[in-house]
């Protein structure tokens, strides 16, 4: 007696089903390349001397692929306006960063991440600004426009939960600044405290690679199993 054949349709989503997760896992594989060629700029840049912050006829140009996390050096001053205190968590708890408005010896205008302060430091007189010429060195980071994870920036409520640079330039009436913004290094003693940026790029792309590519070949097996020429019982 001879067992009945698989119908077309059937092999036809097995097919695709292998080739699915085959391309998953080829897709990984990219995403590997990609992810190591960005870890190796980081810690490239992390270790080079800082260069000048791109000023506007390089905005464009600024990309989580070609600068983010590189150090730079901006000289100017500190403007007059408010800070704004946008939410952190950080190895020292709940508080805010200091996010200061500074315009360039260019001309030109972008945010500097002050540092860190508890909740209960955030009157003026807690984070006090520095008067006068400056040279802050740092790492840029790219504006984080929209908020938190379910929790969006509230302008009109001066609630913030993501450094979104546009934004709150905006609600501070500043025009325009740059696209970025400067976590600055740790200097002196109380706050607000620089130099907390956490820079870690979790790499694990070989193994959902190979995942895909196993269950792949799992699925290929059984396929060949299910599909192979019906036997005829003697």
């Amino acid at each position: 007696m001879t067992r009945a054949r698989r119908p077309w349709w059937f092999i036809g989503l097995g097919v695709l089903a292998v080739s699915l997760l085959v391309a998953l896992g080829v897709w990984q594989l990219q995403r590997l390349q990609w992810k190591t060629a960005l870890i190796e700029r980081v810690e490239a840049g992390l270790i080079a001397p800082p260069s000048a912050a791109p000023g506007p006829d390089l905005w464009t140009g600024v990309t989580s692929d070609t600068a983010e996390y590189r150090r730079v050096e901006v000289r100017g001053q500190y403007l007059s306006s408010d800070d704004t205190l946008v939410k952190a968590v950080t190895s020292r708890g709940s508080g805010f960063w200091v996010m200061t408005p500074f315009e360039t010896d260019g001309g030109w205008r972008l945010f500097i991440n002050r540092g860190f302060v508890p909740d209960d430091w955030t009157a003026p007189t807690d984070r006090p600004k520095p008067e006068g010429e400056q040279t802050v060195t740092g790492l840029l980071r790219l504006t984080q426009p929209g908020g938190a994870f379910l929790r969006d920036n509230d302008p009109t409520g001066n609630r913030w939960f993501s450094r979104d640079t546009v934004a709150m330039a905006g609600a501070l009436g500043l025009g325009q600044v740059a696209p970025y913004f400067i976590d600055a290094n740790a200097s002196g003693d109380g706050f607000p405290i620089g130099g907390f940026t956490v820079v870690s790029f979790p790499n694990k792309h070989f193994g959902y690679a190979m995942t895909w590519f196993g269950l792949a070949a799992v699925f290929a097996f059984l396929l060949c199993r299910a599909t192979r020429p019906d036997a005829v019982e003697r």
